[in-house]
């Protein structure tokens, strides 16, 4: 498989619930058949003041790759270990900890068009929507050089397609494609994100007009 992870733009004055909204309409009357949910999530450790030069560990985690688990540090070195290499940052506490308030995730639903599968994932940080990553995934082959042209045509149909593949796929464009390039992708669009100002997932809530919250709003400026 090849899979490349795009940032999907927010127009101004829309949420990032109405875009997604938005997408699963059409791809539901495009025919898109929607086949489950899915979720990526990365988890930032920082090492400690004895480790130099300072390095930054993200854990990262993938619902498609449940009995695995994702490390990978500031340098680029991605490890694909066990699931259980969560527990192993416990016995490393003293060299790694992770900082409050800093995991991030991509969740969504996940849908197929014949060979093509295309992920929707609303990213935030605890509460603080980021933005909207779209995936897609297209299974028969492994190397992006053979299916670069044909990725762009399928991606032309809901979103606006690069000229070029992104920095990182340009790259490893006669590569074979593994787990650890998607788990890379994810991890340069996260790094991105955690620095984008907040957006608003919902609209503002209406106040109706003769409501007691207005009636008191009103008292309040008399």
């Amino acid at each position: 498989m090849v899979v490349i992870v795009q940032q999907f733009p927010i127009p101004e004055g829309k949420t990032g619930q109405q875009v997604v909204d938005m997408l699963i309409k059409q791809f539901e009357a495009m025919a898109f058949n929607r086949i489950g949910n899915f979720v990526v999530d990365c988890e930032t450790y920082y090492s400690s003041p004895t480790i130099t030069p300072p390095r930054v560990l993200n854990i990262i985690h993938n619902s498609d790759f449940p009995a695995s688990c994702f490390a990978q540090l500031d340098t680029g070195t991605c490890l694909r270990a066990d699931s259980y290499f969560d527990a192993m940052m416990m016995v490393l506490n003293g060299i790694y900890q992770a900082k409050r308030g800093t995991k991030i995730e991509s969740k969504g639903p996940k849908f197929q068009k014949g060979d093509f599968v295309v992920k929707i994932g609303s990213v935030s940080i605890g509460p603080s929507f980021r933005g909207i990553l779209i995936e897609i995934e297209y299974g028969p082959c492994s190397v992006p050089l053979y299916c670069w042209d044909l990725l762009k045509e399928f991606m032309k149909s809901f979103m606006k397609v690069p000229k070029e593949p992104p920095p990182y796929l340009k790259a490893k464009m006669g590569e074979i494609c593994t787990p650890t390039d998607i788990i890379s992708q994810y991890n340069i669009h996260f790094t991105n994100l955690r620095k984008a100002t907040p957006i608003a997932s919902c609209p503002p809530p209406l106040t109706v007009k003769g409501s007691s919250n207005e009636v008191q709003n009103n008292g309040d400026m008399a």
